[in-house]
């Protein structure tokens, strides 16, 4: 076992989502205060440590079919470069730690992380295999990082953005699922069995009224900012953009598009560097 190999196994290039908990004192001002950057390292490292054992955990519970992936194959565990027992051991590890973080932030904390790790738990051993709910699952765990960050950093959050960011995670979840269905073909449903009892043409549909949701609840929640209104077009060339990505066969898992792909990236940039404006200016 080696470390590039650990690594992999606890997945760092994933954390990117954990930034959700930056969203809710971002987008109301509160970064601005005095120490609030530093506020959030805490709850952050938390989370990235609780999603950590969480990846393993699905790998444990997914080697098998992970072993007939023609890309997730090399993983760690299937692969045999990490034994399941170092495995088991270094998501404990990450659990017991992730656990005792939160509990220094605070009880709501460690009471959303737990709920977010039974949810995983959930969805590794039974509702991934139920159509619709799994993607349910997903953008349930981002909304989890949502109201986390409004209660590390004690910021109320709006229901324009609740609704925006459960709709994204609900968009990214179904581009990664249509993405995986298109790249597998005929054995995609012995890697994943709701992408054989998805119909023809349902997820893609799901994806565009996902996508066209997402612009609306978002366009609504902007108004309420002055000058946010102004990134709207930035959204939604990032939407097209992932959309496009999706269509060219290319991978949706959102944070190796945002990753690999530069105008994405520099879209993410673009609006952060705007919203910075708009809320701070």
């Amino acid at each position: 076992m080696n470390a590039y190999a650990i690594v992999r196994l606890i997945r760092p290039w994933q954390w990117l989502k954990n930034l959700m908990l930056f969203f809710p004192p971002m987008l109301s001002g509160a970064m601005s205060h005095p120490g609030s950057v530093g506020r959030g390292v805490l709850p952050f490292i938390a989370f990235c440590l609780a999603s950590s054992a969480s990846y393993i955990f699905n790998d444990l519970i997914d080697q098998q079919k992970d072993a007939l992936h023609p890309v997730k194959k090399d993983r760690p565990i299937p692969s045999g470069k990490v034994s399941r027992g170092a495995a088991i051991g270094l998501s404990g590890l990450l659990l017991f730690s992730s656990l005792l973080m939160s509990w220094h932030v605070s009880m709501l904390f460690l009471l959303l992380v737990v709920i977010y790790l039974l949810l995983i738990v959930c969805y590794s051993l039974w509702l991934k295999n139920r159509p619709i709910l799994d993607i349910f699952c997903i953008a349930i765990g981002f909304v989890l990082r949502l109201c986390a960050g409004g209660v590390a950093f004690q910021v109320m959050i709006s229901d324009w953005l609740f609704l925006t960011v459960f709709l994204l995670a609900i968009f990214l979840s179904v581009g990664k699922r249509y993405s995986e269905r298109r790249a597998l073909g005929k054995i995609a449903g012995e890697h994943r069995q709701t992408l054989k009892i998805y119909p023809d043409g349902f997820l893609e549909g799901a994806m565009y009224l996902s996508g066209s949701s997402v612009l609306v609840t978002y366009s609504i929640y902007s108004i309420s900012t002055p000058m946010l209104v102004y990134t709207v077009p930035v959204c939604m060339y990032g939407l097209l953009r992932y959309l496009m990505r999706i269509q060219a066969g290319q991978s949706g898992d959102p944070s190796e598009s945002l990753i690999r792909d530069i105008p994405l990236l520099l879209t993410s940039v673009l609006w952060l560097l705007m919203v910075g404006w708009s809320v701070y200016r």
